[in-house]
């Protein structure tokens, strides 16, 4: 069997599906044959699922492929915020010519029952540098494939903290690409999508993630 977040062969697990087969002891009788016990009810075995092989190595690339695209928007975010592109955010507007990342959507877009907190924080130089700082992380952890469990958490914080800056949703009563996009993180997170494509084999073997494996 492979393992979906390094590729490398591992024992398959013992279920009970590989132990239904045995009698018995004393008994002589097999479990999950359709013999029934003194209850009435049927013994059966519960059978798991793994991927391997071709099927293991595909789910891999795709996570891999997922984490890239993730990371890049992230990152671009930033990009474009801090130069001012033009495509979400005018050359005006940049951090580097004195914009503010945040006044104009935590200022004017925001609506729902936290509206009054995001626009007190609107515009001001900790939350410009919380969110810039945020968005480069997380953009460059997720390219790099490193610091997964620590940019999922803080993808997720992040994507979320959108969510809530604009409720309801404009399509939907509660549900939108945000909360997705925060599911996904920690998918990518706990099947170690930064291992394929990515730095996560080196990144775990230093000395600081050896002594600190949150940092994986």
């Amino acid at each position: 069997m492979v393992d979906i977040a390094n590729g490398r062969e591992t024992p398959a697990p013992v279920t009970a599906l590989a132990t239904a087969e045995r009698p018995v002891p004393g008994t002589g009788h097999r479990p999950g044959t359709g013999e029934r016990g003194a209850a009435g009810t049927t013994a059966r075995a519960d059978a798991t699922f793994t991927l391997t092989g071709r099927t293991a190595a595909a789910a891999r690339y795709l996570l891999a492929g997922i984490r890239l695209a993730l990371g890049w928007v992230f990152l671009w975010a930033f990009l474009d915020k801090l130069y001012g592109l033009g495509h979400g955010t005018a050359s005006g507007g940049a951090w580097v010519n004195g914009g503010s990342p945040t006044a104009g959507f935590l200022g004017k877009a925001t609506a729902g029952p936290f509206t009054g907190f995001y626009q007190s924080i609107a515009g001001s130089v900790v939350a410009d540098v919380l969110f810039m700082a945020a968005l480069l992380g997380i953009g460059a952890a997720l390219l790099l494939g490193i610091g997964m469990r620590v940019a999922a958490a803080a993808g997720a914080l992040l994507t979320v903290l959108m969510w809530t800056a604009v409720l309801p949703p404009a399509s939907n009563p509660f549900m939108d690409d945000h909360l997705i996009y925060a599911a996904v993180l920690i998918v990518l997170a706990l099947l170690g999508a930064g291992n394929t494509w990515g730095l996560g084999h080196t990144w775990a073997a230093t000395p600081l993630v050896r002594r600190n494996p949150w940092l994986t």
